[in-house]
């Protein structure tokens, strides 16, 4: 899990998201405990990028100058979100001296893991015209 969240972080800050097609545009809008930092989000569109591969594409929502959306077009298909609540700005997901997450993380759909992350059959959703997703950053 740390791995796969450590690398929604360095992506996030690596590429924006990529335009495709408007007419299946994605919206995730995201509910934050705290107003600092940024979210950095990792969107993967198969089973083997989100469980250890490269994202379809990644963006960094700026929570402290007030923004709560990001937004992909994308060809229609079926993806999964990966998000990190980077609260002191770093850069990174931190963590404490086990390994486990001390910032706030989510999955689309809002599905929970059960020791890790939430597996693709939770977090997965299909796109194929305009969909959103609030996502609730714990």
């Amino acid at each position: 899990m740390i791995r796969s969240l450590a690398l929604v972080a360095a992506l996030a800050f690596a590429a924006p998201a990529l335009a495709q097609n408007a007419d299946n545009r994605l919206t995730l809008t995201f509910e934050t405990g705290a107003e600092t930092g940024a979210v950095l989000v990792a969107l993967y569109d198969s089973e083997a990028a989100y469980e250890g591969g490269a994202p379809a594409r990644v963006a960094q929502v700026n929570v402290a100058a007030g923004q709560r959306e990001a937004v992909f077009d994308l060809p229609a298909g079926t993806y999964g979100m990966k998000a990190v609540h980077d609260i002191n700005g770093n850069g990174k997901m931190d963590v404490n001296p086990f390994g486990m997450p001390t910032e706030p993380y989510a999955f689309s759909n809002n599905a929970v893991g059960n020791m890790g992350p939430a597996k693709w059959d939770r977090a997965r959703f299909e796109v194929s015209a305009a969909t959103a997703q609030t996502i609730r950053i714990r």
